[in-house]
């Protein structure tokens, strides 16, 4: 099976009231644990790249990696990038192979993120490719986003229709709530999603796909083992996941996670290390962490998304 878009799998998605996890992807180790998570579930998945990402790992070297998953698990895979800044660097990504791309000017006046957006979308349908876009930024940090609190601001429900039609984009990520990287809520806060902002999204656009980006949980336990290990990360709170599971039952097709993968990962390889100090065959160290990517997207297959055995 070859790659493909997400457009099917969001049609099915919005009518079975479940969503599709969008994985950020690094290296070999962290695809292979997400695709064999969702192998083994029989669940569709989305492997998203940032521009970051694809330029530590080479470009070729990544989509070499991704071809080999396909072949590997003959899943329904979907390649993304992830927050594409420029019109110049979602066109690499399509010409490359790339089924679906991102053009993330939410900084933008409402006008120049449409007039972006649109040019996206004619070379990426011309292509065969879909496209995402955003109303409303999202705080936190992730590779080159870097939006402060103050900077953040809710999607106006009334400006979608509009930008949608505009624009012709295939799915919207929305801000309500979430952020991106680990350091989300202060423990004590009470993180609450704003449910009010999407019931009205999806009045002004019923049927269409909706994106949440920033919707990692950040467990405490791998936080814990970081710095047991040596780290010294402040403690959070992230998204909480009943509430990705609500949005997952709404509008909510694509959600995605990233830094739960990142702490999983480290949390493994800070406490192999640990406890044997005098190993250094990267294979004795990465396998687990591998195994801990794996375990993690099972869970978010299983008790978030709710796409288990909805690959085919």
């Amino acid at each position: 099976m070859p790659l493909v878009t997400s457009k099917e799998m969001f049609e099915k998605a919005y009518k079975g009231g479940y969503a599709i996890g969008a994985f950020n992807v690094n290296n070999m180790e962290i695809i292979q644990g997400i695709t064999g998570a969702a192998a083994d579930l029989k669940a569709p998945v989305i492997l998203q790249v940032s521009k970051g990402a694809r330029a530590y790992a080479n470009r070729t070297y990544l989509m070499k990696l991704v071809e080999a998953a396909v072949i590997d698990t003959g899943l329904p895979i979907c390649l993304h990038l992830d927050h594409g800044d420029t019109f110049e660097l979602c066109k690499s990504c399509i010409d490359d192979g790339f089924t679906s791309v991102m053009i993330d000017a939410s900084s933008k006046p409402f006008a120049e993120n449409i007039a972006l957006t649109r040019q996206v979308v004619e070379y990426a349908h011309d292509h065969g490719v879909v496209v995402e876009a955003e109303l409303g930024t999202l705080a936190g940090i992730e590779d080159e986003v870097n939006v402060s609190a103050e900077d953040s601001s809710y999607t106006r429900p009334e400006e979608v229709q509009e930008f949608v039609e505009k624009t012709g984009c295939d799915s919207l990520a929305i801000a309500i709530g979430t952020s991106h990287g680990a350091y989300k809520f202060k423990p004590g806060t009470k993180p609450q999603l704003r449910f009010d902002v999407l019931e009205e999204v999806e009045k002004k656009l019923p049927g269409f796909p909706i994106v949440l980006h920033g919707s990692s949980s950040v467990p405490q336990e791998f936080v814990e083992k970081i710095n047991k290990f040596g780290g010294n990360m402040p403690g959070a709170i992230g998204v909480p996941e009943n509430q990705l599971r609500k949005a997952a039952s709404m509008a909510v097709c694509k959600i995605n996670i990233d830094s739960d993968l990142r702490l999983a990962m480290t949390a493994s390889i800070r406490e192999y290390l640990a406890e044997h100090p005098d190993h250094f065959d990267p294979r004795q160290y990465l396998k687990p962490a591998r195994q801990a990517i794996h375990d993690m997207v099972a869970h978010k297959i299983v008790d978030v998304l709710g796409c288990d055995g909805k690959a085919f």
